[in-house]
């Protein structure tokens, strides 16, 4: 059996202002009408003998990543949370601590989430060749073909000449970081180097066993962590403490480059990890002056750009080479050959301690979404939405006091002791300390304008006193 894990783990800070911490590239949908989750766990679907995926996500994103795999009809074998990020190493030890838990030894094949693959049918065939190595003992990397010199990636020397079709591996002779141009036409131009796509198989005791040798600290934290492992809804928790201190490395330092069993399997299907805003470009269509245009844009004499409006129109004139990506909270220019220092900004905007690097202006939450409209001196303004048959947490808040407007659907209100229904074009009023819960008991979404007013009007003001969810009382900022 084939144990898919899909680590959703990362943060993808060079596509700000769309993806951010809280709200990173995988669950957006940059290249399709799904997300690059929904896509990775759907390209799954022609594979035969595979097993329901094993996810791995950061904590935060737990139930945007649960909502968008019940929005496919997918249905995960566990959901691990990270409570933070130690790189991909202990993600894929934990997995496959997971996938033996019931005295199995599958193959797992580990796919990062938010990555474009275009030749499914040659993605699922070079799998399924992958297989037998991987069942045989080898720790498989699939190495992508390149289609030029790549300074943005590293790289897989093969110890052997393979055709770009082959479905027939090489033993790995070493792994190269990122090279200069130069180095990179030399890599190409040999025929025996391949872009390092991050993308692995092998038999999880296999992956076990070479980590204990390689790196014993990882595994023996991983282990400790996962015996702490808690079930919460339907997710798995690692512990925090343990898991926080497990060392920081990547797959591919800990154990691929060490192995004397690594082998590198071609992949020619059309490949994108999507890293930053000119290989998003790179992969679109494109109108005849060379631009990729979404949402309300005009264009006059403007050649080679990314143009993306979300909430405003963007018009763009006499322009050539730029990235402009508008938000609601924000809006990006920059050169294409500068989109790399993007994390830079993000890197700014963390020491300035701005929302903007975590956030969106709209924030999902596991019974909705709300929508900054407006703030000033001791007011905020917020446009709230609950699905139906959902509701937040029992709360109360020692700051401020809100004011509730029903524009859509039917409220159920919990007050001190009072519980009642508004409709729409009603309104309520929930004073400083008072005890409440909002509730959505119809059937089409609830929408109500909310309006605070207080001293101070941050998330973390919230106390939650009882909450459908399984949030812990300490979890800011999430209603």
């Amino acid at each position: 059996m084939l144990v898919p894990v899909v680590l959703s783990g990362g943060a993808g800070t060079r596509l700000w202002p769309l993806s951010r911490e809280l709200y990173p590239k995988q669950l957006l949908p940059l290249t399709s009408n799904r997300t690059m989750l929904q896509e990775t766990v759907s390209r799954l679907d022609g594979l035969a003998a595979v097993a329901p995926p094993l996810i791995v996500c950061n904590e935060a994103h737990r139930f945007m990543v649960a909502e968008q795999l019940r929005q496919q009809n997918h249905s995960p074998s566990a959901i691990i949370l990270e409570p933070c990020g130690r790189n991909t190493a202990p993600a894929v030890a934990i997995a496959a601590l997971q996938a033996q838990k019931n005295g199995d030894d599958p193959v797992l094949l580990v796919l990062p989430a938010d990555h474009v693959i275009h030749n499914l049918a040659t993605f699922r065939r070079s799998v399924m060749a992958g297989v037998k190595y991987a069942a045989a003992g080898s720790l498989v990397t699939f190495g992508i073909v390149p289609d030029g010199p790549e300074t943005g990636y590293g790289y897989i020397k093969a110890k052997k000449s393979l055709s770009p079709d082959s479905t027939e591996a090489s033993p790995v002779a070493e792994f190269v970081e990122k090279p200069n141009l130069a180095t990179a036409q030399q890599y190409v131009a040999s025929g025996n180097y391949y872009w390092n796509s991050g993308m692995f198989m092998f038999k999880a005791s296999n992956f076990l066993s070479e980590l204990e040798l390689c790196r014993p600290d990882i595994l023996q934290a991983c282990r400790a962590a996962f015996v702490a492992i808690t079930a919460d809804l339907d997710f798995l928790r690692l512990n925090e403490e343990l898991f926080a201190a497990c060392p920081s490395q990547s797959i591919d330092y800990a154990v691929m480059e060490k192995t004397a069993h690594a082998v590198v399997l071609p992949l020619s299907v059309g490949w994108n990890d999507v890293g930053s805003w000119s290989a998003l470009w790179d992969i679109q269509e494109k109108d005849r002056a060379g631009n990729v245009v979404s949402g309300d844009v005009l264009s006059e004499k403007t050649e080679n750009c990314y143009l993306h409006a979300s909430h405003r129109m963007i018009a763009a004139v006499g322009v050539k080479d730029l990235v402009v990506v508008e938000t609601a909270d924000a809006v990006l220019v920059a050169q294409k050959e500068h989109v790399q220092d993007v994390k830079k900004i993000v890197q700014q905007l963390k020491e300035q301690q701005r929302g903007e690097a975590l956030l969106h202006r709209r924030v999902n939450r596991p019974w909705g979404a709300y929508e900054g409209v407006d703030v000033g001196e001791r007011f905020q303004v917020k446009r709230i939405t609950v699905n139906p048959g959902a509701r937040l947490s029992l709360q109360k808040h020692h700051h401020r006091a809100e004011h509730w407007v029903v524009v859509r659907g039917t409220a159920k209100v919990t007050c001190g002791e009072k519980t009642f229904i508004l409709g729409e074009n009603q309104s309520t009023y929930i004073p400083l300390g008072e005890v409440h819960r909002l509730e959505n008991p119809g059937q089409i979404p609830l929408e109500i304008i909310e309006v605070q007013s207080g001293s101070y009007l941050g998330e973390d003001d919230i106390v939650r006193l009882e909450d459908v969810y399984g949030r812990n009382a300490d979890e800011k900022g999430q209603a």
